[in-house]
């Protein structure tokens, strides 16, 4: 799985106890071809975990994301620790479709899902 991602749908979402940004590429018939799921969960005792998951494979824990940056239509992932699931890759660049609607969900969802790693940029 390479580092770098571009997707054309972003969304928003909120369910019990998880906060989630999911970007995803779909196709011309409207079916999900390839995604990224961003989730940050807080449990009962209030101890936070942030997991991503790409096409089904999934990993994360308290101290997944080092930095995150958004700036435009590209958000960066720095990760504390190089990924397995990437390759040894420390780090995730996201790019997504400037629309109007994805603008929203990232607007609505950075912060709540990023929360302190988002050091720069705007929405």
């Amino acid at each position: 799985m390479p580092g770098t991602r571009h997707y054309d749908t972003v969304a928003f979402d909120v369910r019990d106890n998880t906060t989630m940004l999911f970007f995803a590429q779909t196709t011309s018939g409207g079916d999900i071809d390839d995604y990224l799921l961003l989730m940050r969960t807080i449990e009962e005792d209030f101890d936070e975990s942030m997991y991503i998951e790409i096409n089904e494979h999934q990993f994360g824990g308290h101290d997944l994301i080092r930095e995150a940056v958004l700036l435009g239509n590209t958000l960066t992932l720095k990760l504390h620790e190089a990924a397995a699931e990437l390759d040894g890759a420390t780090q995730i660049t996201i790019t997504y479709a400037n629309t109007p609607e994805n603008s929203k969900s990232i607007e609505q969802g950075a912060f709540r899902v990023l929360g302190e790693t988002l050091s720069g940029g705007n929405a």
